[in-house]
């Protein structure tokens, strides 16, 4: 099993910052990749950003240019730096990991779920 652990979320103003992190643990090989989603009140989940083992990352149109992923690979953390935030940013963020075990399968994680609220 895979816990994943989020951190991070709270109110900020809007044109605000936020840092949210998210740590991986338990019976993982090796992390494919690690992401992040939202989900705003009365919307669906939509993805937020992507970061890949070898490196590369891919983002929501939204966000590109303001919100940045990163990842310790030590530490199996991802990060996402939020810049820029605007009130249509609120949601609860979650974090997802792709992991490959020790029997050389792959299965999909994710945390529990952080809250961003973005209001003057």
């Amino acid at each position: 099993q895979v816990q994943l652990v989020e951190s991070g979320g709270g109110l900020v103003q809007p044109g605000g910052s936020l840092r949210l992190s998210c740590a991986a643990s338990g019976s993982i090989l090796r992390i494919n990749a690690m992401g992040w989603y939202r989900q705003a009140p009365g919307k669906q989940r939509e993805f937020v950003a992507v970061i890949r083992s070898g490196g590369s990352t891919d983002y929501a149109g939204s966000v590109k240019g303001r919100f940045t992923i990163s990842r310790d690979n030590a530490k199996n953390t991802v990060y996402l730096q939020m810049s820029s935030l605007k009130p249509e940013d609120t949601a609860v963020y979650y974090c997802k990991a792709d992991v490959r075990n020790y029997e050389l399968k792959d299965y999909d994680y994710w945390g529990q779920g952080t809250q961003v609220t973005v209001s003057s």
